[in-house]
């Protein structure tokens, strides 16, 4: 059952059942924002994912596609956001293809309930990573592109660190996956987002959090399987568009302002993006933070501007 999201008119969230696991019930979350052009047919549906420590608070972007005649959806992940229940581990899973149970599902819901026979695919971060194998194995019908805003695709260490804390991962979650490889700590990133930390943006701290959660080893493991996986080749035969920063780097203080992408490695990201397809167009945003839709201006502009010439190309296509 729909019901008015936190979000506010005329955004809507729904409950998605996905049984339960050894923590209890679980459930995905499916918000809605309607397309401006009224009750006739919109121009197709956009469907966007999440990163790690996150949840759909962006406004701006589903306004952004409602506005072009798009039925914007985004999904709450099980354990994030909407989704997450007391006595769940946030964020946690130890298999990344679990995921794939709540794109299913939405992706039903999207084409079958609601019609929809075009949809637009999007992830950001690790939801990049999640939405690009998925888009892989399943090669639904009505996939029209597959948008990646700063794709979760490889470790932002270099070759050698990334083997031993790989190796040192799988290692510690054969033993026990919940083994922590790095405890709590304050998230120089997130504190330059929110208003109350020097940033300009407004969301829930208690679903994507000022300090950065424990890293276990199984889930650290689920990911270097999937990047793994990746790197092997995804088979996406609709068109990509990957948005990235110009350059990485590293916050030195909290809440510090910057321009630059301070979470992934920007060169890993162009680099195994060419891996997702034979349609692969990479832009790079001067200016953009890792969120490239959460960047200060002119980057978030260019931002918007990049997605909304790729999406004319493919009307001309």
């Amino acid at each position: 059952m729909k019901e008015q999201d936190i979000l506010g008119h005329p955004y809507t969230a729904e409950s998605l059942d996905l049984g339960a696991d050894s923590e209890g019930p679980l459930v995905a979350t499916l918000v809605h924002r309607p397309a401006d052009s009224g009750p006739s047919p919109s121009a197709g549906a956009v469907l966007y994912v999440h990163g790690f420590v996150d949840y759909f608070f962006q406004r701006e972007l589903g306004d952004w596609w409602a506005a072009r005649g798009y039925d914007f959806y985004a999904l709450d992940l099980r354990k994030y956001g909407r989704s997450l229940r007391t006595g769940q581990t946030p964020f946690y899973t130890e298999d990344i293809t679990d995921y794939f149970a709540e794109l299913d599902t939405a992706w039903e819901l999207i084409t079958s309930r609601d019609g929809h026979q075009q949809v637009v695919l999007m992830g950001h971060s690790t939801g990049g990573l999640i939405t690009s194998l998925w888009a892989g194995q399943t090669a639904p019908p009505e996939l029209t592109a597959l948008i990646l805003n700063s794709p979760w695709l490889d470790h932002f260490e270099g070759p050698v660190a990334q083997a031993g804390l790989t190796a040192l991962a799988a290692t510690a979650a054969r033993l026990n996956p919940r083994t922590v490889l790095k405890k709590p700590a304050p998230d120089p990133y997130a504190r330059s987002l929110h208003h109350s930390t020097g940033g300009t943006w407004d969301f829930k701290t208690a679903w994507k959090t000022l300090d950065f959660p424990p890293i276990y080893a199984g889930w650290l493991t689920a990911i270097r399987r999937a990047q793994a996986k990746l790197h092997r080749g995804t088979g996406i035969t609709a068109p990509v568009l990957v948005l990235t920063s110009a350059r990485s780097g590293r916050l030195s203080a909290p809440g510090q302002k910057h321009d630059f992408d301070a979470v992934l490695s920007v060169q890993q990201i162009r680099r195994w993006a060419l891996e997702l397809g034979n349609d692969v167009t990479s832009k790079v945003i001067d200016g953009a933070t890792h969120d490239v839709f959460l960047s200060a201006q002119p980057a978030r502009s260019q931002a918007y501007k990049l997605m909304g010439r790729f999406m004319r190309r493919l009307a001309v296509d």
